[in-house]
């Protein structure tokens, strides 16, 4: 409750500030700016709506798609106009700095000379003008934010709805035992299957993967944002992934939100072939060597008594095996590296999904995308091949992994 209150303050602020550069500063009082303003409360409601209506069953799914491409354009209106709000105030200031009059004042001068001229400053300019010079700054400001906006967002849209980005990726584990070098893992994860992504974005994402004849197949969380009533049609696809050793699912913080929690997701997926790791590993056998693949359940299971068990899944193992540990959240290798674990794959984070998000990313995870050493621990994250909330991606296309082993 707490947190949707945020929410809705902060909307309300970020509206308001919109209402002072895109409407306010663009006109007059009068007939037309009460119109502006009007639309501006309408444009607040349906964020509102949008954010309630669609995490709920009341058959507001069809808000999604005008809900979330304005929310898209509000943050990058702010952004551009934030980064534009100094050079409006230098132009609003040398505009007000008084000009030099053309008509000479005559000067007495002591001893009979003849008089000297000297500049007059011009009269202030008065209030028409001062609304005259408002008017222009405000609107060519908002004509230079709701261009780049809308061309930003544009962009990101045909990125986000497009294709994922096959990443190869060489990984190196010391332990690993020659024979084993060579397996080829699909990670995918953060698919977020929901009321904009339809069928056609599953089929390509199992396409894809299927492409890349790996021996393994990773889903490393948020595969959903809804129940199995309103989305499991969207899911059936997987039933037609590949892979030698199977495909295997870690929960995600989203799976925790929809309305009936990750269980009914785990059955839908056993049927569909696809296991799900919920604190426990599997051996992987290939060419007479061992692979301990592992899986946690996330953080955010713990509301729930569901929460990660890194005992459960890696306590007691052979620590002369290799393991790769699927953790959906990359914050997880706090706990990993207790448990020689030499590679964790996560997702979680979309690489930032929109610039400039990737900068704060950094605050609560301690890698935003690739490959890095944490705490001595391997962690590959890869930036997911769906999206979350407006379909948009700016900086962090959607991606599929093909991770080798070394």
């Amino acid at each position: 409750m707490g947190f949707a209150v945020m929410m809705i303050v902060v909307v309300l602020a970020v509206h308001y500030y919109l209402w002072r550069r895109l409407v306010r500063s663009t006109t007059a009082p009068g007939r037309s700016r009460r119109a502006l303003t009007w639309a501006m409360v309408g444009l607040v409601l349906l964020v509102v709506a949008t954010f309630i209506g669609t995490r709920v069953e009341a058959g507001l799914w069809w808000l999604a798609w005008p809900g979330y491409i304005w929310f898209a354009m509000m943050f990058y209106l702010v952004v551009f106009l934030v980064v534009l709000e100094i050079p409006r105030a230098v132009v609003s200031r040398l505009w007000r700095r008084p000009a030099v009059h053309e008509v000479k004042e005559p000067v007495l001068v002591a001893g009979g000379a003849p008089p000297a001229t000297e500049p007059a400053e011009a009269p202030p300019p008065s209030g028409g003008e001062d609304v005259s010079r408002r008017l222009f700054i405000g609107r060519g400001t908002a004509l230079v934010a709701g261009v780049a906006a809308m061309g930003t967002v544009g962009y990101g849209m045909r990125t986000a709805l497009g294709p994922p980005v096959i990443e190869p990726v060489k990984v190196t584990l010391p332990k690993l035992d020659p024979r084993l070098g060579g397996m080829r893992f699909a990670v995918v994860s953060d698919i977020h299957l929901g009321p904009l992504t339809g069928i056609g974005h599953t089929e390509r994402i199992v396409r894809m993967i299927n492409e890349l004849e790996p021996d393994v197949v990773a889903i490393v969380g948020d595969l959903v944002d809804g129940t199995v009533a309103e989305l499991g049609a969207l899911a059936k696809p997987f039933r037609n992934l590949e892979s030698r050793y199977g495909a295997y699912f870690v929960t995600g913080n989203h799976e925790y939100y929809t309305a009936n929690g990750p269980n009914e997701w785990i059955k839908e997926l056993d049927g569909l072939g696809v296991r799900s790791l919920r604190n426990e590993r599997v051996e992987i056998r290939h060419q007479g060597a061992v692979l301990d693949l592992a899986g946690v359940n996330d953080i955010n299971g713990a509301t729930m008594n569901d929460g990660p068990d890194f005992d459960k899944a890696l306590g007691g193992r052979d620590a002369a095996r290799p393991t790769v540990l699927l953790a959906h959240q990359p914050v997880q290798v706090d706990r990993a590296k207790d448990y020689g674990v030499d590679l964790q794959l996560s997702g979680h984070t979309h690489g930032g999904q929109i610039v400039p998000f990737n900068l704060v990313v950094p605050f609560q995870q301690p890698v935003v995308s690739g490959l890095a050493t944490v705490d001595g621990v391997q962690v590959y994250v890869t930036r997911g091949a769906g999206f979350w909330g407006p379909p948009v991606r700016v900086g962090a296309p959607p991606e599929i992994t093909l991770l080798e082993l070394r």
